[in-house]
């Protein structure tokens, strides 16, 4: 057993004794192999050391000489970008093969099965009391994970033939995120929650040729796509339902600048709840793929909020939100849009979506210096 500084640790080592946080929560388990997803988590935890199973030597020495010095061998420049990308892209892959994710594929699953025979059931006219045990599928499947890895988790469970459940899903599970962000109180949690999984139950009512179309909407289309807020706090009513809950199905579309729908309304119009749905909904609209465009990285719809989102929502939900999501890929590797590949060192507070990299040639690149306006981050790897 081998005890190294986190910033030594390397993907694929095993971790040798179980690693915890100063609370007692526990990072990784002994006998785990190391991720970079696991690594950013440590750092991001302020873990300043972890035991390793023995290692040979060469494994924790320094980076490998450049390649000029082994020109057979070394690929050029741009082939060797394209390789760093390649281990990452095999990294995905581990983790889609992996039990953790089929498990929590496995129980996703599950709480889309509870969420349309749920929302089946309300359409028909059952109340709030059929909502129980979707309720606690929704809480099992939250707490199994951290916010890393609850986000690595959704990125790769994106359905483009689901406009309803899979994205309901998502809303709960990043809105219950944004709750514990706030330290809102369990029941509120719990109704928060609800909220996200009942947010576009007016869905139903919308006709499946334009609900499922695959192209952008005609005006026309769009207006009736429009009517699901009203119709969701339509079916909804009556039923016993948090109030909080039928407004978010209402107001999920408002925005605080007044130019949301149903009825424009603005900030101090709307309910907290709403608005904090609101701003999961849009994240998760904007990372997931669609017909017209591919899914956005996390950095892309943080610059997306800070460009013009930042006056249409809550001005303290949405700080909290960027602020945290940013934070929570803190030391992960990107591609840049000029093919680059690196780790991100260090969160610009005052540019969240413009962190400072650390290119694999050991180059450090503020993304918020003017002199780097047209670069950005494309993906995280």
């Amino acid at each position: 057993m081998q005890t190294l500084t986190v910033d030594k640790l390397k993907a694929g080592m095993v971790v040798a004794e179980p690693v915890l946080t100063k609370r007692g929560q526990t990072i990784s388990k002994a006998g785990e192999e190391l991720t970079n997803q696991l690594i950013a988590k440590l750092t991001f935890y302020k873990i300043e050391s972890v035991s390793v199973e023995d290692i040979e030597e060469e494994e924790v020495a320094a980076e490998p000489a450049p390649a000029e010095e082994k020109p057979a061998k070394s690929p050029a420049k741009p082939q060797k970008s394209e390789s760093r990308v390649s281990d990452q892209i095999t990294y995905t892959q581990r983790l889609k093969a992996s039990p953790a994710f089929k498990k929590f594929q496995s129980d996703y699953a599950i709480n889309i099965a509870y969420l349309q025979e749920t929302l089946k059931n309300i359409a028909d006219g059952g109340d709030s009391s059929c909502t129980g045990d979707l309720l606690n599928k929704c809480e099992a499947l939250f707490k199994s994970k951290t916010a890393l890895e609850l986000f690595d988790m959704l990125s790769n469970m994106r359905n483009l033939e689901d406009p309803i459940y899979s994205h309901s899903l998502n809303v709960a599970l990043i809105s219950r995120a944004i709750g514990k962000w706030l330290k809102l109180p369990k029941d509120d949690l719990n109704t928060l929650t609800l909220a996200g999984l009942l947010h576009d139950i007016g869905k139903l009512k919308i006709p499946e040729d334009i609900l499922n179309k695959p192209d952008r909407y005609t005006d026309a289309e769009f207006d009736v796509m429009k009517t699901h807020p009203l119709e969701g706090k339509k079916m909804l009513n009556g039923k016993g339902f948090d109030s909080r809950i039928s407004a978010a199905a209402l107001q999920h579309h408002e925005r605080a600048d007044g130019s949301g729908y149903p009825r424009g309304l603005f900030d101090d119009e709307m309910d907290d709840f709403s608005c904090i749905v609101a701003i999961a909904d849009v994240y998760d609209a904007m990372t997931s793929a669609r017909a017209h465009r591919d899914p956005l990285c996390s950095f892309q719809v943080i610059s997306e909020f800070e460009k013009e989102g930042l006056q249409k929502y809550r001005t303290q939900y949405i700080l909290t939100f960027l602020e945290r999501i940013a934070n929570t890929y803190n030391n992960s590797r990107v591609i840049l849009n000029n093919a680059k590949t690196g780790r991100v060192v260090y969160i610009n507070k005052s540019n969240l979506s413009r962190p400072v990299i650390q290119l694999d040639n050991g180059e450090i690149i503020n993304l918020a210096d003017s002199v780097n306006n047209k670069l950005f981050i494309k993906s995280i790897l």
